[in-house]
């Protein structure tokens, strides 16, 4: 009976949704449309949170960031193909490079307007030297 068991599991492997395998039209169509159908149940879901008082107000913005990354995450295993397997290291180093960049650009843009607040003159001080 396990050597069964072997023959079976041999014959279905195991692969992520994202991974790209020989398979049919018809099984990356479904893989598409279980990504499309997480991806707008994320959606909806956010601006449900949005716009409803049955969860807690201070709550919503931890809501809203976790929905996000969900998302992200759905985009990149269903529609990106990256996920862990040996021949997409070069895609995960990719994204990571990427988000490096992102996160680079953006902390240093708001570093720059956080010290172009702080060393700015007060409005007022400025409206009379315009005078």
């Amino acid at each position: 009976m396990s050597d069964q068991h072997y023959e079976l599991h041999d014959m279905a492997p195991d692969v992520a949704p994202g991974d790209e395998s020989e398979s049919s039209i018809g099984a990356k169509l479904l893989v598409y449309g279980i990504g499309l159908g997480l991806a707008l149940l994320l959606t909806a879901t956010s601006f449900f949170i949005a716009g409803t008082d049955l969860v807690w107000q201070p709550s919503i913005p931890v809501a809203i960031i976790v929905l996000a990354i969900a998302q992200m995450g759905v985009h990149l295993v269903f529609f990106l193909h990256i996920t862990t397997g040996a021949d997409n290291t070069n895609n995960v180093l990719a994204l990571a490079f990427g988000l490096l960049i992102v996160f680079l650009v953006i902390g240093g843009s708001l570093w720059i307007m956080s010290n172009l607040n702080h060393n700015m003159m007060p409005m007022d001080q400025l409206m009379r030297m315009q005078r």
